[in-house]
């Protein structure tokens, strides 16, 4: 799994004109499922994205999680982060799991960060949505489950 994770001072989704689902302070993940990933994977990110310290303390030093600012993160799916443009113009999203793979572990990845004390919104899994992202900082990472796997 891959995740952008972006500290905001609010976030929105917006389908067919309506806001989907917004959040005040905390942080955006769009999050692209790759086609081998595992419930592992979701596990291990939600554990990183729950406890990753983005927040800044009265020094100004990055110390604090989500769960410590009292914030909420914005889930949104993203096939396009497994695009391959090595090759061409057109991206490849062979990488990219397939929406009955995809899902499930996009649900039990909201369901990780949940039973980890972090309050979520989500946006609509294949919906063609407006992503509203107000970067705080710019603070922006990128985190892989692959990771984990090598050491």
């Amino acid at each position: 799994m891959r995740a952008v994770v972006q500290r905001v001072t609010r976030g929105a989704v917006h389908i067919e004109g309506h806001t989907y689902a917004s959040i005040g302070p905390g942080l955006v993940v769009l999050v692209g499922i790759r086609r081998d990933d595992t419930p592992e994977d979701a596990a291990y990110l939600a554990e990183k994205i729950a406890h990753l310290r983005v927040f800044e303390d009265r020094e100004g030093k990055l110390s604090r999680s989500v769960l410590d600012v009292g914030g909420t993160v914005l889930v949104v799916s993203q096939f396009t982060l497994y695009g391959d443009c090595r090759r061409g113009r057109r991206p490849s999203f062979t990488d990219a799991a397939p929406p009955a793979v995809a899902e499930p572990l996009y649900r039990r990845f909201i369901a990780a960060l949940n039973a980890r004390g972090v309050v979520t919104a989500e946006g609509r899994f294949q919906a063609r949505m407006l992503v509203e992202i107000a970067n705080d900082g710019p603070v922006t990472l990128i985190l892989e489950s692959e990771r984990k796997k090598q050491g």
